[in-house]
């Protein structure tokens, strides 16, 4: 009869001693050593970083090839977004649906909406002050590179559509049908059997099929990286340098400063955290949109251990109210154009800067260049900024638009985690260990 692995190593004792350790010997077999080379290589984080290596040496040796593959991220991005509502519905519909307390929607809104004022205004005022005294903006204009921002600075251009916002925000329309959804369904008699016979079989088929689509992230991160180094290249950098390095400094100092301090202080490591999510980080960094890695996010926000109702709800909104990358970039060009400009502000102009941007900034997402169209409005507000100033600006917006994804798909994953562990909707997964304990704070 064969013995099990436990009973054998009871049986004879010896075989646990120093003299048999060949499968574990500390130098591996060659068939271990190929083994874990092909589990590494099939591993979808290690098979971006790749591509966006490769994509960089494409890009800055073979430029004129490198645009051609813009297509590819484009492509790539088009098929997540096709992805995105029916997540978005789904997850709230069942997440809301099973809810015994729907009082617990309207608290999980106010404590997200709460959360992303306080959050957004930290990072609007820290854009500001770093800005102020690192002084980015103290170069020569002359030998700047500027491209053409004519459709931000000509007349009533600088004026932003709240209306156009709602209407063309797809993800808030689809937030607002699914929890309408999600309440008549809870509130059905069939309600386990609405579930169980349309709402599971569904998630299970688009979540089956975008982990199918995943597996092409690869190719649509290269195709963006070297889109972005073919066609603007490393070149472009270098006279605003000092810019991008107080940009991207200010976004590291905001993820480990203030957003590190908040998980600190709900018991988690923003290290581990970014850990987990070091595949949805690669991918926004190669199509520069945070919106290629949302579905992922919210199914590994899931799996993290956080309630599918919270996940559905912050998520979503948080893409529309909780960009905290697009907030720093916000204060800290206006910042950055006033000390181009030699133009002195005070301390209540910059108060008056902060106060239209807490407003403003929230609408950055659902329109297309809305992002500068907002920088436009709040230069055009302050009235001693030039706006011929945002065609510097437009010179590296590609690759400041990498950080900005960046730092708010970091930041709407930590709001999901604080509000799940407010709302006590937080079930820590060990396999993924983000430093959650029993003693933490719900």
């Amino acid at each position: 009869m064969t013995l099990r692995k436990s009973e054998a190593s009871s049986t004879h004792p010896a075989n646990t001693g120093p003299s048999t350790t060949a499968g574990s010997s500390t130098t591996s077999s060659p068939s271990t050593t190929a083994g874990r080379l092909l589990k590494l290589a099939g591993n979808l984080t290690f098979q971006v970083g790749v591509a966006l290596v490769a994509a960089v040496i494409l890009g800055y040796f073979f430029p004129s090839v490198a645009v051609k593959m813009e297509s590819l991220g484009v492509w790539f991005i088009a098929i997540i977004k096709i992805f995105i509502p029916f997540i978005i519905f789904l997850t709230i519909v069942s997440g809301i649906s099973g809810m015994s307390d729907l009082k617990k929607v309207g608290r999980i809104g106010v404590k997200s909406l709460l959360y992303f004022e306080i959050v957004t205004t930290v990072s609007l005022a820290i854009g500001i002050l770093l800005a102020h005294f690192l002084q980015p903006g103290r170069i020569d204009r002359a030998g700047l590179t500027t491209l053409d921002a004519s459709k931000y600075t000509r007349p009533g251009a600088a004026h932003f559509d709240w209306g156009a916002f709602f209407q063309n925000n797809l993800t808030l329309q689809v937030l607002i049908l699914a929890i309408i959804v999600g309440i008549i369904v809870s509130r059905n008699d069939h309600r386990e059997k609405i579930l169980s016979r349309a709402v599971e079989p569904a998630t299970k088929f688009v979540f089956g099929a975008l982990k199918y689509f995943m597996r092409l992230a690869p190719l649509g991160a290269f195709g963006g990286m070297a889109f972005t180094i073919g066609k603007f290249g490393i070149r472009m950098l270098i006279p605003l340098g000092k810019l991008m390095l107080t940009m991207y400094g200010t976004m590291i100092v905001f993820i480990f400063g203030v957003l590190g301090s908040i998980l600190y202080y709900y018991r988690l490591s923003v290290w581990k955290y970014l850990k987990d999510i070091r595949g949805e980080i690669l991918i926004v960094l190669g199509t520069s949109s945070s919106e290629s890695a949302l579905p992922s996010l919210m199914e590994k926000l899931v799996k993290m251990g956080c309630g599918k109702s919270v996940v559905g709800l912050v998520v979503p909104t948080g893409y529309s109210f909780n960009l905290d990358g697009t907030s720093i970039y916000l204060s800290m060009s206006v910042i950055f154009l006033a000390q181009l400009y030699n133009v002195h502000l005070s301390a209540g102009e910059m108060a008056t800067i902060l106060g239209i941007l807490m407003i403003t900034s929230k609408g950055a997402a659902g329109v297309t260049g809305s992002g500068f169209t907002i920088l436009a409005g709040t230069l055009a507000a302050v009235q001693k900024i030039p706006l011929e100033g945002l065609a510097f600006l437009l010179a590296i917006d590609k690759f400041m638009s990498e950080a900005r994804a960046i730092t708010n798909i970091i930041g709407n994953g930590v709001a999901t985690l604080v509000i799940a562990k407010n709302e006590g909707d937080f079930t820590p997964n060990p396999a993924f260990n983000i430093g959650a304990s029993p003693s933490s704070r719900t």
